[in-house]
Parts: structure tokens; C-alpha cells; sequence
């Protein structure tokens, strides 16, 4: 057998779990800016608020900006020492 099936530890170095964890933030941070905007009177219709520029714009971008930060973590090569 090689040295390498044999070595136990994490899939990723620290550095890479810090940016995952990052990039998973980022999303949650987008998907709270979607929520909110209800309103009290079921009868009313607010529509500045529920198509605002930051649900329709801002949030979006934040959640694709979260995939793309956890999709670098993951293919981020470990640095050699």
C-alpha cells in the first residue's frame, strides 16, 4: 500500500473550511434580504416593497456570490509546506 491511502485527517485544510464557511454565510445573508414584506391587511398589495430593488437585485447576486465563494473553497488546491 502508498503512504497516501493510508493518511487519515480532513478533506480540506482550515483555510478551505474558513472560505466555505464564508461562502455559506454569504448565502444565508441573500436569503434574508429576499424575505419580509408581508403585510397586515391581506387586502393590500405593497408592490414597492415586494419588488423592491434589493429582493429583485441585491439578494440574487448575494446568494450567486455565496455559490461562488463555496464553489472556490471546494476546487481551492492545499498549499505546500
Amino acid at each position: 500500500m502508498k503512504n497516501n491511502e493510508n493518511k487519515k485527517g480532513f478533506l480540506f485544510e482550515s483555510e478551505n473550511y474558513k472560505i466555505l464557511f464564508i461562502g455559506i454565510g454569504v448565502i444565508a445573508l441573500g436569503f434574508i434580504l429576499m424575505t419580509g414584506g408581508g403585510s397586515d391587511n391581506p387586502k393590500v398589495f405593497n408592490e414597492a416593497e415586494l419588488f423592491s430593488f434589493r429582493r429583485i437585485r441585491i439578494a440574487p447576486t448575494m446568494v450567486l456570490i455565496g455559490f461562488a465563494i463555496t464553489i472556490y473553497s471546494i476546487f481551492k488546491t492545499p498549499t505546500k509546506k
